[in-house]
Protein backbone atom coordinates (compact mmCIF):
# COMPACT_ATOMS: atom_id res chain seq x y z
CA UNK A 1 0.00 0.00 0.00
CA UNK A 2 3.29 2.26 0.53
CA UNK A 3 2.61 5.10 -2.56
CA UNK A 4 4.90 6.98 -4.60
CA UNK A 5 4.44 10.89 -3.54
CA UNK A 6 5.35 14.11 -5.26
CA UNK A 7 8.84 13.79 -3.94
CA UNK A 8 9.09 10.73 -6.48
CA UNK A 9 8.26 11.84 -10.02
CA UNK A 10 10.12 15.48 -11.68
CA UNK A 11 7.82 17.97 -11.61
CA UNK A 12 9.84 20.90 -13.27
CA UNK A 13 7.84 23.10 -15.37
CA UNK A 14 4.92 20.57 -15.87
CA UNK A 15 1.65 20.69 -15.24
CA UNK A 16 0.14 19.27 -12.54
CA UNK A 17 -3.42 18.34 -11.50
CA UNK A 18 -3.77 18.28 -7.92
CA UNK A 19 -7.52 16.97 -6.64
CA UNK A 20 -7.88 18.59 -3.68
CA UNK A 21 -10.51 18.49 -0.74
CA UNK A 22 -11.90 22.03 -0.63
CA UNK A 23 -15.28 21.09 0.62
CA UNK A 24 -16.03 23.89 3.15
CA UNK A 25 -18.43 25.46 5.05
CA UNK A 26 -19.32 29.06 3.63
CA UNK A 27 -21.27 31.74 5.85
CA UNK A 28 -24.31 33.60 4.21
CA UNK A 29 -21.83 36.18 2.78
CA UNK A 30 -20.83 33.61 0.48
CA UNK A 31 -17.40 33.39 2.38
CA UNK A 32 -15.05 30.25 3.83
CA UNK A 33 -16.06 29.71 6.96
CA UNK A 34 -13.49 27.30 8.10
CA UNK A 35 -10.53 27.05 6.02
CA UNK A 36 -8.64 23.82 7.99
CA UNK A 37 -9.36 21.65 4.59
CA UNK A 38 -7.83 24.59 2.42
CA UNK A 39 -4.78 25.01 5.15
CA UNK A 40 -4.05 20.99 5.30
CA UNK A 41 -2.94 21.27 1.29
CA UNK A 42 -0.80 24.05 1.55
CA UNK A 43 2.50 22.09 1.99
CA UNK A 44 2.01 19.95 -1.16
CA UNK A 45 1.38 23.65 -2.81
CA UNK A 46 4.41 25.01 -1.32
CA UNK A 47 6.42 22.01 -2.59
CA UNK A 48 4.87 21.81 -6.44
CA UNK A 49 5.96 25.98 -6.40
CA UNK A 50 9.36 25.49 -5.36
CA UNK A 51 9.40 22.81 -8.46
CA UNK A 52 8.62 25.26 -10.70
CA UNK A 53 4.61 23.07 -11.22
CA UNK A 54 2.32 25.29 -13.26
CA UNK A 55 -0.34 23.85 -10.19
CA UNK A 56 -4.51 23.17 -11.51
CA UNK A 57 -6.31 22.44 -8.79
CA UNK A 58 -9.68 20.54 -9.23
CA UNK A 59 -12.06 19.85 -5.81
CA UNK A 60 -16.36 19.88 -5.28
CA UNK A 61 -18.06 21.71 -3.49
CA UNK A 62 -21.47 20.64 -1.41
CA UNK A 63 -23.44 18.36 -3.18
CA UNK A 64 -24.73 20.00 -6.68
CA UNK A 65 -25.68 16.45 -8.09
CA UNK A 66 -24.72 17.19 -11.46
CA UNK A 67 -25.91 20.71 -11.73
CA UNK A 68 -24.79 24.27 -11.52
CA UNK A 69 -25.36 25.65 -8.21
CA UNK A 70 -24.58 29.55 -8.26
CA UNK A 71 -24.20 28.84 -4.44
CA UNK A 72 -22.07 26.16 -4.82
CA UNK A 73 -19.13 27.92 -7.22
CA UNK A 74 -15.52 27.63 -5.91
CA UNK A 75 -15.18 31.74 -5.88
CA UNK A 76 -15.15 32.64 -2.23
CA UNK A 77 -12.31 29.84 -2.17
CA UNK A 78 -10.44 31.07 -4.50
CA UNK A 79 -10.29 34.06 -2.46
CA UNK A 80 -9.08 32.97 0.69
CA UNK A 81 -6.67 30.41 -0.81
CA UNK A 82 -4.75 33.18 -2.69
CA UNK A 83 -4.89 34.91 0.91
CA UNK A 84 -3.42 32.47 2.70
CA UNK A 85 -0.70 31.84 -0.46
CA UNK A 86 -0.17 35.68 -0.65
CA UNK A 87 -0.74 35.73 -3.95
CA UNK A 88 -3.88 35.69 -6.79
CA UNK A 89 -5.29 32.64 -7.51
CA UNK A 90 -6.49 32.09 -11.07
CA UNK A 91 -10.00 30.65 -10.82
CA UNK A 92 -12.28 29.68 -13.79
CA UNK A 93 -16.08 28.57 -14.70
CA UNK A 94 -15.40 25.22 -16.07
CA UNK A 95 -13.58 21.95 -16.00
CA UNK A 96 -12.78 20.51 -19.23
CA UNK A 97 -13.58 22.81 -22.54
CA UNK A 98 -11.75 25.82 -23.80
CA UNK A 99 -11.64 27.83 -21.39
CA UNK A 100 -10.01 25.68 -18.70
CA UNK A 101 -7.52 24.80 -21.82
CA UNK A 102 -6.41 28.13 -22.39
CA UNK A 103 -6.06 28.84 -18.39
CA UNK A 104 -3.93 25.72 -17.69
CA UNK A 105 -1.67 26.50 -20.78
CA UNK A 106 -1.15 30.32 -19.93
CA UNK A 107 0.18 29.26 -16.11
CA UNK A 108 3.65 30.35 -15.63
CA UNK A 109 5.94 28.08 -13.61
CA UNK A 110 4.73 28.47 -9.86
CA UNK A 111 1.42 29.99 -10.76
CA UNK A 112 -1.93 28.05 -9.26
CA UNK A 113 -5.57 28.11 -11.18
CA UNK A 114 -8.35 26.94 -9.49
CA UNK A 115 -11.37 24.29 -11.87
CA UNK A 116 -14.62 24.97 -11.05
CA UNK A 117 -17.07 22.77 -8.95
CA UNK A 118 -16.46 19.14 -10.79
CA UNK A 119 -19.44 18.06 -9.47
CA UNK A 120 -21.14 20.23 -11.63
CA UNK A 121 -20.87 17.56 -14.23
CA UNK A 122 -22.59 14.70 -13.93
CA UNK A 123 -19.88 12.62 -15.50
CA UNK A 124 -17.70 13.09 -12.32
CA UNK A 125 -19.73 10.94 -9.75
CA UNK A 126 -20.05 8.52 -12.53
CA UNK A 127 -16.70 8.13 -13.51
CA UNK A 128 -16.75 9.32 -17.27
CA UNK A 129 -13.51 8.19 -19.44
CA UNK A 130 -14.27 10.58 -21.75
CA UNK A 131 -13.96 13.29 -19.35
CA UNK A 132 -11.39 11.74 -16.74
CA UNK A 133 -9.51 11.99 -20.16
CA UNK A 134 -10.36 15.62 -20.90
CA UNK A 135 -9.90 16.78 -17.41
CA UNK A 136 -6.66 14.62 -17.80
CA UNK A 137 -5.19 16.84 -20.78
CA UNK A 138 -5.07 20.06 -18.58
CA UNK A 139 -1.90 18.17 -17.16
CA UNK A 140 1.20 16.20 -17.39
CA UNK A 141 1.02 14.69 -14.04
CA UNK A 142 -1.31 14.34 -11.76
CA UNK A 143 -1.26 14.46 -7.33
CA UNK A 144 -4.07 13.39 -5.52
CA UNK A 145 -4.04 15.08 -1.81
CA UNK A 146 -7.79 15.20 -1.32
CA UNK A 147 -8.02 11.85 1.28
CA UNK A 148 -11.21 12.87 2.00
CA UNK A 149 -12.68 11.75 -1.16
CA UNK A 150 -10.76 8.54 -1.46
CA UNK A 151 -13.29 6.79 -0.89
CA UNK A 152 -14.98 7.20 -4.14
CA UNK A 153 -14.24 6.08 -7.79
CA UNK A 154 -14.97 9.34 -9.59
CA UNK A 155 -13.63 11.00 -12.44
CA UNK A 156 -11.17 13.36 -10.53
CA UNK A 157 -10.31 10.93 -7.76
CA UNK A 158 -9.42 7.46 -9.64
CA UNK A 159 -10.52 8.22 -13.59
CA UNK A 160 -7.86 10.53 -14.27
CA UNK A 161 -4.77 8.18 -13.05
CA UNK A 162 -5.72 6.69 -16.24
CA UNK A 163 -4.34 9.13 -18.48
CA UNK A 164 -1.35 10.77 -16.31
CA UNK A 165 1.37 9.80 -13.80
CA UNK A 166 -0.50 9.64 -10.28
CA UNK A 167 1.42 9.93 -7.11
CA UNK A 168 0.43 11.38 -3.79
CA UNK A 169 0.42 15.14 -1.61
CA UNK A 170 2.04 14.80 1.71
CA UNK A 171 -1.49 15.26 3.29
CA UNK A 172 -2.72 12.06 1.28
CA UNK A 173 0.68 10.53 2.27
CA UNK A 174 0.17 11.63 5.78
CA UNK A 175 -3.46 9.77 6.31
CA UNK A 176 -2.07 6.69 4.84
CA UNK A 177 0.94 6.41 6.84
CA UNK A 178 -1.16 7.34 10.53
CA UNK A 179 -4.15 4.55 9.59
CA UNK A 180 -1.25 2.26 8.29
CA UNK A 181 0.35 2.57 11.48
CA UNK A 182 -2.46 1.97 13.70
CA UNK A 183 -3.74 -1.40 11.32
CA UNK A 184 -0.84 -2.81 10.79
CA UNK A 185 2.18 -2.26 12.90
CA UNK A 186 0.42 -0.37 16.31
CA UNK A 187 2.46 -0.02 19.56
CA UNK A 188 0.20 -1.52 22.12
CA UNK A 189 -2.16 -1.24 23.79
CA UNK A 190 -4.20 -0.67 20.75
CA UNK A 191 -7.79 1.27 21.83
CA UNK A 192 -10.26 2.03 19.82
CA UNK A 193 -13.32 4.74 20.93
CA UNK A 194 -16.18 4.55 18.53
CA UNK A 195 -19.16 6.93 18.56
CA UNK A 196 -22.04 8.53 16.15
CA UNK A 197 -25.41 7.95 15.97
CA UNK A 198 -25.41 4.15 14.57
CA UNK A 199 -24.16 0.83 14.83
CA UNK A 200 -24.92 0.29 10.89
CA UNK A 201 -21.95 2.99 9.91
CA UNK A 202 -19.61 1.85 11.87
CA UNK A 203 -20.17 -2.20 11.83
CA UNK A 204 -17.53 -2.81 9.04
CA UNK A 205 -15.04 -1.15 11.22
CA UNK A 206 -15.73 -2.90 14.44
CA UNK A 207 -15.71 -6.45 12.68
CA UNK A 208 -12.21 -5.42 11.41
CA UNK A 209 -11.04 -4.09 14.49
CA UNK A 210 -11.77 -6.89 16.60
CA UNK A 211 -8.90 -8.98 15.89
CA UNK A 212 -6.54 -6.08 15.92
CA UNK A 213 -7.28 -4.21 19.10
CA UNK A 214 -6.89 -4.48 22.96
CA UNK A 215 -9.58 -2.28 23.85
CA UNK A 216 -13.22 -1.26 21.51
CA UNK A 217 -14.79 1.44 23.95
CA UNK A 218 -18.62 2.29 22.60
CA UNK A 219 -20.32 5.29 23.20
CA UNK A 220 -22.88 7.73 21.39
CA UNK A 221 -26.16 6.73 19.91
CA UNK A 222 -25.25 3.22 18.75
CA UNK A 223 -23.83 2.45 22.52
CA UNK A 224 -27.93 2.17 22.74
CA UNK A 225 -28.03 -0.59 20.44
CA UNK A 226 -25.22 -2.28 22.34
CA UNK A 227 -27.47 -1.62 25.45
CA UNK A 228 -30.25 -3.60 24.06
CA UNK A 229 -28.24 -6.30 22.91
CA UNK A 230 -27.57 -6.54 26.70
CA UNK A 231 -31.39 -6.55 27.52
CA UNK A 232 -31.56 -2.86 28.67
CA UNK A 233 -34.59 -0.74 28.32
CA UNK A 234 -32.98 2.06 26.60
CA UNK A 235 -36.49 4.35 26.74
CA UNK A 236 -37.46 6.92 23.92
CA UNK A 237 -33.22 6.98 22.89
CA UNK A 238 -32.00 6.39 19.58
CA UNK A 239 -32.28 2.70 18.54
CA UNK A 240 -31.36 0.85 15.44
CA UNK A 241 -33.90 -2.34 16.11
CA UNK A 242 -32.57 -4.66 13.38
CA UNK A 243 -29.13 -4.09 14.66
CA UNK A 244 -30.02 -5.27 18.02
CA UNK A 245 -28.91 -9.11 17.16
CA UNK A 246 -25.70 -8.28 15.49
CA UNK A 247 -24.39 -5.82 18.42
CA UNK A 248 -25.41 -9.39 20.37
CA UNK A 249 -22.96 -11.00 18.06
CA UNK A 250 -20.10 -8.40 17.63
CA UNK A 251 -20.31 -8.78 21.91
CA UNK A 252 -19.97 -12.26 21.75
CA UNK A 253 -17.30 -12.47 19.28
CA UNK A 254 -15.58 -10.34 21.50
CA UNK A 255 -15.54 -12.08 24.80
CA UNK A 256 -14.36 -15.33 22.90
CA UNK A 257 -11.32 -13.69 21.56
CA UNK A 258 -10.83 -12.14 25.27
CA UNK A 259 -11.02 -8.69 23.92
CA UNK A 260 -12.42 -5.93 25.93
CA UNK A 261 -15.15 -4.35 24.21
CA UNK A 262 -16.71 -1.55 27.03
CA UNK A 263 -20.62 -0.39 26.74
CA UNK A 264 -21.55 2.41 28.99
CA UNK A 265 -22.45 1.97 32.95
CA UNK A 266 -24.30 4.50 33.02
CA UNK A 267 -25.43 7.48 31.02
CA UNK A 268 -27.23 11.01 31.01
CA UNK A 269 -30.62 11.14 30.29
CA UNK A 270 -33.35 14.01 29.48
CA UNK A 271 -36.71 14.24 28.07
CA UNK A 272 -35.68 16.46 25.25
CA UNK A 273 -32.39 17.20 23.59
CA UNK A 274 -32.49 20.45 24.13
CA UNK A 275 -30.48 22.86 26.41
CA UNK A 276 -33.08 23.33 28.79
CA UNK A 277 -34.22 20.03 29.14
CA UNK A 278 -34.07 18.49 32.56
CA UNK A 279 -31.38 15.46 32.88
CA UNK A 280 -30.44 12.78 35.23
CA UNK A 281 -27.69 10.88 35.38
CA UNK A 282 -28.73 7.04 35.60
CA UNK A 283 -27.23 3.81 35.71
CA UNK A 284 -28.01 2.30 32.14
CA UNK A 285 -30.16 -0.43 34.62
CA UNK A 286 -32.71 2.18 35.80
CA UNK A 287 -33.05 4.74 32.08
CA UNK A 288 -36.37 6.11 32.36
CA UNK A 289 -39.39 4.80 29.54
CA UNK A 290 -40.28 8.43 28.89
CA UNK A 291 -36.21 9.61 28.07
CA UNK A 292 -33.91 9.31 25.98
CA UNK A 293 -29.79 8.47 26.40
CA UNK A 294 -27.66 12.32 25.25
CA UNK A 295 -24.49 11.41 26.69
CA UNK A 296 -22.14 8.88 28.78
CA UNK A 297 -22.43 9.45 31.91
CA UNK A 298 -19.59 10.24 34.55
CA UNK A 299 -18.25 6.38 36.07
CA UNK A 300 -18.30 5.56 32.11
CA UNK A 301 -16.15 8.67 30.75
CA UNK A 302 -13.78 7.86 33.65
CA UNK A 303 -13.72 4.04 33.01
CA UNK A 304 -13.01 4.82 29.34
CA UNK A 305 -10.49 7.92 30.33
CA UNK A 306 -8.43 5.33 32.30
CA UNK A 307 -8.05 2.77 29.66
CA UNK A 308 -7.21 5.63 26.87
CA UNK A 309 -4.80 7.15 29.59
CA UNK A 310 -3.31 3.50 29.54
CA UNK A 311 -2.56 3.03 25.96
CA UNK A 312 -0.15 3.51 23.15
CA UNK A 313 -1.78 3.75 19.86
CA UNK A 314 -5.73 5.37 20.18
CA UNK A 315 -7.94 5.67 17.24
CA UNK A 316 -11.20 7.69 17.68
CA UNK A 317 -13.90 8.13 15.42
CA UNK A 318 -17.39 9.44 16.72
CA UNK A 319 -18.74 11.46 19.43
CA UNK A 320 -19.86 9.98 22.79
CA UNK A 321 -22.98 12.28 23.17
CA UNK A 322 -25.01 15.05 21.71
CA UNK A 323 -21.49 17.13 22.17
CA UNK A 324 -23.16 20.10 20.50
CA UNK A 325 -25.78 20.91 23.04
CA UNK A 326 -23.40 21.53 25.72
CA UNK A 327 -24.96 19.80 28.59
CA UNK A 328 -24.48 16.45 26.53
CA UNK A 329 -21.08 17.44 25.82
CA UNK A 330 -19.48 16.41 29.39
CA UNK A 331 -18.75 12.31 27.67
CA UNK A 332 -17.05 13.63 24.45
CA UNK A 333 -15.57 16.53 26.32
CA UNK A 334 -13.67 14.04 29.00
CA UNK A 335 -12.54 11.76 26.05
CA UNK A 336 -11.25 14.19 23.67
CA UNK A 337 -8.92 15.75 27.42
CA UNK A 338 -8.24 11.47 27.52
CA UNK A 339 -6.92 11.07 24.29
CA UNK A 340 -4.91 14.71 23.80
CA UNK A 341 -3.15 13.75 26.97
CA UNK A 342 -2.37 10.27 25.98
CA UNK A 343 1.51 9.95 25.83
CA UNK A 344 1.04 7.42 22.43
CA UNK A 345 -0.26 7.59 18.86
CA UNK A 346 -3.47 9.03 18.78
CA UNK A 347 -5.60 9.30 15.09
CA UNK A 348 -8.91 11.21 15.76
CA UNK A 349 -11.18 10.97 12.49
CA UNK A 350 -14.62 11.62 11.64
CA UNK A 351 -15.97 15.56 10.92
CA UNK A 352 -18.02 15.38 14.46
CA UNK A 353 -14.94 14.15 16.38
CA UNK A 354 -12.47 16.53 14.13
CA UNK A 355 -14.87 19.45 15.25
CA UNK A 356 -15.50 18.30 18.98
CA UNK A 357 -11.14 18.20 19.17
CA UNK A 358 -10.74 21.78 17.36
CA UNK A 359 -13.77 23.26 19.55
CA UNK A 360 -11.86 22.09 23.07
CA UNK A 361 -8.39 23.57 21.74
CA UNK A 362 -7.36 20.19 22.00
CA UNK A 363 -6.49 19.77 18.22
CA UNK A 364 -2.18 20.55 18.95
CA UNK A 365 -1.94 17.50 21.26
CA UNK A 366 -3.34 14.90 18.80
CA UNK A 367 -0.58 13.04 16.46
CA UNK A 368 -3.11 13.10 13.43
CA UNK A 369 -6.44 14.58 12.80
CA UNK A 370 -7.95 12.87 9.91
CA UNK A 371 -9.58 15.13 7.14
CA UNK A 372 -11.78 12.29 5.64
CA UNK A 373 -14.89 10.80 7.35
CA UNK A 374 -15.85 8.07 4.97
CA UNK A 375 -12.69 7.51 4.11
CA UNK A 376 -11.00 7.34 7.19
CA UNK A 377 -13.87 4.81 8.24
CA UNK A 378 -13.47 2.25 5.07
CA UNK A 379 -10.16 2.63 5.82
CA UNK A 380 -10.21 1.13 9.31
CA UNK A 381 -12.46 -1.00 8.01
CA UNK A 382 -9.58 -2.45 5.75
CA UNK A 383 -11.80 -1.83 2.57
CA UNK A 384 -9.73 -0.55 -0.78
CA UNK A 385 -10.08 3.11 -1.38
CA UNK A 386 -10.39 3.72 -4.95
CA UNK A 387 -8.59 6.59 -4.88
CA UNK A 388 -5.84 5.32 -3.25
CA UNK A 389 -5.55 2.42 -5.41
CA UNK A 390 -5.00 4.28 -8.21
CA UNK A 391 -1.69 6.30 -7.22
CA UNK A 392 1.72 4.51 -8.29
CA UNK A 393 3.37 1.98 -6.03
CA UNK A 394 6.15 3.34 -4.69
Amino acid sequence: MVKKTVRDIDLRGKRVLVRVDFNVPLTAASEVADDTRIRAVLPTLAYLKEQGARIILVSHLGRPKGKVKEELRLDPVARRLGKLLGEKVTKVDTCIGPEAEQAAAALAPGQVLLLENVRFYPEEEKNDPDFARRLAALAEVYVNDAFGTAHRAHASTAGVAAYLPAVAGFLMEKEITFLRRVLESPERPLVAVLGGAKVSDKIGVIQNLLGRVDSLLIGGGMGNTFLAAKGYAVGRSLLEEDKIGLAGELLAAAAARGMALLVPEDVVVAKEATAEAPRQTVGVDEIPAEAMVCDIGPATAAKYAAVIAGARTVVWNGPMGIFEIEPFAAGTRRIAEAVAACPGLTVVGGGDSVAAVEQMGLAERISHLSTGGGASLEFLEGRTLPGVAALLDA
